[in-house]
């Protein structure tokens, strides 16, 4: 029995054992004269692949030169050919076009100016924060200003306002007053507003989506204006 045992166990744990299951992976399968080979792709790296100098695949391209100046439609080794006379690259620069674009110019430079470029594109960029004002269908007045004037205060400061009421418990009977509440608010702010999503449930939950409009990123608070200079005062008479 033992020795029935030892061979069993050989079995499920040797060659024919189960092997782990290996996650998948994209990957491309390219075929050569010697067979083939997989190759895995990086698709930031896919997208960003500038093509130059040999790499450049197309029968024509049109070419421009370090000034700005087009030299026509012309070959991709006599392009090269021009631009390696004057110590530079040939850069594909519109792959898409018909024929493909190029420019003559520093390779190196190319891609300093190029993230130059898009450094200074992402500082541009304004990241709007949707910012959340929670209601409750038993809010007093004084409350609800409140709420107000903290959505007003988000709004001009170019961010957008989700005004939610949750309702709990025989609350949901009630649903036109959660309704009331939050078309309330869209009324009292709607200069300086733009409804995105009208108030629908989700659940237990009432709310809306604002967005500032022009005239409330126009109405942003000023800044203090500079102090002053204060007169020098006039010197203090002599002691007799």
């Amino acid at each position: 029995m033992q020795g029935q045992t030892a061979s069993n166990q050989c079995y499920t744990q040797g060659a024919f054992a189960r092997p782990a299951r290996i996650p998948e992976r994209i990957r491309i399968r390219a075929f050569g004269p010697f067979g083939g080979s997989t190759i895995a792709l990086d698709k930031r790296s896919a997208k960003s692949f500038i093509r130059i100098n040999d790499r450049i695949r197309a029968r024509e391209i049109r070419v421009i030169d370090e000034n700005g100046e087009q030299l026509g439609i012309l070959p991709p080794f006599e392009a090269l050919k021009i631009a390696r006379e004057r110590g530079l690259d040939l850069v594909e620069v519109s792959p898409n076009a018909v024929p493909p674009v190029c420019r003559i110019q520093d390779y190196g430079r190319f891609l300093y100016e190029k993230e130059k470029s898009e450094r200074a594109a992402r500082k541009k960029q304004k990241v709007i924060i949707v910012k959340e004002v929670k209601f409750s269908v038993t809010v007093d007045d004084h409350d609800y200003q409140t709420k107000k004037n903290q959505a007003v205060k988000f709004l001009q400061g170019g961010d957008k306002v989700k005004a939610s009421l949750r309702f709990r418990g025989r609350q949901m009977a009630h649903r036109d007053l959660g309704y009331n509440i939050i078309n309330r608010l869209i009324q009292d702010i709607g200069e300086i507003a733009v409804v995105e999503f009208m108030p629908r449930m989700e659940g237990t939950i009432l709310h809306a989506i604002l967005a500032p409009s022009k005239k409330a990123e126009g109405q942003k608070k000023p800044q203090p204006p500079a102090p002053q200079p204060q007169a020098p005062r006039p010197p203090a008479p002599p002691v007799q």
